[in-house]
């Protein structure tokens, strides 16, 4: 199987958009393969040829999107050896747009009545990302994983306020903000 065949793409797409909608009303255990498979419009057969089960799926969207998340966090310390807070171009912060371009998936994650563990996956890979490029962060900081929490924690803040919010604010509009911030608090 060709994973560049437009039916393969098709079918895929379809599948993903599928399970978000239905996440959207219902935790990823109740969802059966014949509901996903009605939503999508693909037939079981085309759904098993893929994947053995909902929770393949899932965490094939979930593998794509933190792989995304990942390449977003690492942008702004591409062109730098050290991240300087007063010195941060803000067009080089990426995480709000890839959040923009995941916006379904947050939305579900952002629910007071989604499950906790897709923001608990979220939370742990954000704060691994800032615990892996902790070399790169002034070596001054008196408790490491204290900063890491704390920084964590205030990128999860900023992004549930914007969900909040609607989503109502540019990506761009975000990035100055989160810049403004790391420059007051770190001058």
């Amino acid at each position: 199987m060709n994973p560049n065949d437009l039916r393969v793409i098709n079918t895929k797409k379809a599948l993903h958009e599928a399970l978000l909608a239905l996440l959207k009303n219902a935790p990823l255990e109740s969802i059966s393969v014949s509901t996903l498979c009605r939503r999508a419009e693909v037939s079981r057969g085309a759904f098993y040829l893929h994947y053995k089960d909902v929770s393949a799926l899932f965490d094939e969207h979930l593998r794509h999107l933190l792989q995304d998340l990942e390449e977003s966090y690492y942008e702004p310390y591409r062109l730098v050896p050290e991240l300087v807070p007063h010195l941060l171009d803000p067009s080089t912060i990426r995480i709000f747009h890839h959040v923009k371009k995941y916006q379904s998936f947050y939305e579900i994650v952002f629910d007071k009545n989604a499950s906790l563990s897709y923001y608990y996956s979220l939370f742990g890979k954000i704060k691994s990302l800032m615990l892996d490029s902790s070399s790169l962060h002034p070596s001054d900081v008196q408790n490491l994983s204290l900063m890491v929490a704390y920084q964590t924690n205030a990128i999860m803040g900023l992004l549930i306020q914007w969900y909040e919010d609607g989503f109502s604010h540019s990506p761009e509009y975000m990035n100055e903000q989160l810049a403004y911030l790391l420059y007051r608090l770190n001058p």
